[in-house]
């Protein structure tokens, strides 16, 4: 199941570059669907309430361009429950990473 997060209200700011995203041996993953190459980007998610540090995971042939630092939208941010071998979590997709447009909040 996916379920999609409302972002107003929250700020994200790249904590870590980006990264090819990984398969048990080594190999950069790829979108089963789309085919395009998967990255990863360290994010923190901050509201009212506190932070957050979650990993993002983005679909693209190129690697997206993202500094450390950066205040960032995602885009169709998703939040996608998972269990498997006894683990659990949940792991974030968006369809991309904009750059944040106007002030931000005092």
């Amino acid at each position: 199941m996916k379920l999609n997060i409302d972002t107003t209200g929250k700020t994200f700011t790249v904590t870590k570059g980006v990264e090819e995203k990984k398969d048990q041996n080594g190999r950069q993953k790829a979108d089963r669907n789309t085919n395009e190459l998967l990255w990863s980007v360290q994010v923190m998610a901050l509201d009212e309430t506190g932070g957050e540090v979650i990993n993002v995971t983005l679909a693209g042939n190129a690697m997206p361009k993202v500094a450390v630092g950066a205040v960032v939208v995602p885009v169709e941010l998703e939040a996608m429950p998972w269990a498997t071998n006894g683990r659990n979590g949940v792991a974030y997709r968006a369809k991309n990473l904009n750059p944040a447009t106007g002030s931000a909040k005092s």
